[in-house]
């Protein structure tokens, strides 16, 4: 289950008690103060880490919580330290405070890390409290509580190259022929209704990421269809490729589908408008696709690639094509 927003809340380990204690030894009369200092709570922490590609392990816990500090013991001798809790998360989680609305990290990369909650401080002994004017104190202070928080964490999927279009213009398909990925594949709209990666090699030695993304329709920046949920996981990818079916199942016009998702990329955020870009019209096979190849061509001011993932015709081209322009941009953020 691919699982990209979901609410948690985490709790810190409060420190342990000071405590009050007196030396009772033979042979040491007037024994002073030896109360030890409470151990301080341990800590909540969000990890990005390779291998995570989901938060629904997070999904089905909702409270994370760290362990407390214990109490400070005779002979000066300081409580334990509570553990700290590790929470992994995929590369490319946003975290966000409930309360705030703040974001506090966007854990973009494996090893980056954040302390969404910390431990309070342990308490401190009645050895502290002595003086020359008070000999035998009995005061200590409780341990202090950890912090706690509601989180919303956001997932925003990190890809290379990201396959945008309206639904059921042949992404799906694609990714399958490129990569090993196996995504639903059907003769109707939205059959992806999550971002599916998959690992494309250049060579023996090279490779690239690519998301094949829900599919958008008209209204997606105000969110309707997938809305939202599909352009959030856009903004992650570094380059688009922007396909195109030569014979739309609603009869529609290409030129004009490629229009209009244009138009919603740069309405939910104009930086996309400027995004690197490789227009493919897939399906080359069908009749229509060579008039649709030139048709976009004249539209965009740019080569345009026709490809077939049923035929396997320029599969190889367009993998050139988006080693080139990851040449020349570097990988994704």
């Amino acid at each position: 289950m691919f699982v990209d927003r979901v609410q948690i809340e985490v709790a810190a380990g409060h420190g342990g008690r000071g405590i009050c204690s007196f030396r009772r030894e033979k042979y040491v009369p007037r024994g002073g103060p030896d109360g030890g200092d409470g151990g301080d709570g341990g800590s909540v922490i969000l990890r990005a880490q390779d291998g995570v590609d989901s938060l629904a392990a997070l999904a089905h816990r909702r409270a994370w919580r760290a362990e407390n500090g214990t109490a400070g013991g005779p002979a000066n001798c300081q409580g334990r330290r509570g553990g700290d809790l590790t929470v992994r998360v995929p590369p490319g989680t946003i975290v966000v405070d409930e309360a705030t609305g703040l974001v506090l990290k966007d854990l973009a990369r494996a090893g980056e890390e954040i302390v969404a909650a910390r431990g309070g401080a342990g308490g401190r002994g009645n050895v502290h409290f002595k003086s020359s004017t008070n000999r035998a104190p009995r005061e200590t202070t409780p341990g202090e509580p950890g912090e706690h928080r509601r989180l919303m964490l956001e997932l925003k999927v990190i890809a290379d190259v990201g396959l945008v279009g309206k639904p059921n213009a042949g992404k799906s398909t694609l990714l399958s022929r490129l990569s090993r990925a196996r995504p639903e594949i059907a003769d109707y709209a939205f059959t992806t209704k999550t971002p599916i990666l998959g690992i494309v090699a250049i060579s023996p030695d090279r490779s690239f990421v690519l998301a094949d993304l829900p599919g958008l329709i008209e209204g997606a920046h105000a969110g309707v269809g997938l809305g939202h949920e599909f352009l959030r996981h856009v903004e992650r990818a570094g380059i688009l490729v922007h396909v195109v079916e030569p014979a739309p199942l609603d009869g529609g016009d290409p030129v004009a589908n490629y229009r209009a998702i244009r138009e919603e990329l740069v309405r939910y955020d104009a930086k996309l408008g400027t995004r690197p870009e490789i227009v493919v019209v897939s399906k080359s096979e069908l009749p229509d696709a060579e008039a649709v190849r030139e048709a976009l061509a004249r539209e965009t001011g740019r080569d345009v690639l026709a490809v077939s993932a049923a035929t396997g015709q320029r599969l190889d081209r367009l993998v050139h094509a988006v080693a080139a322009e990851l040449d020349r941009r570097g990988p994704a953020l």
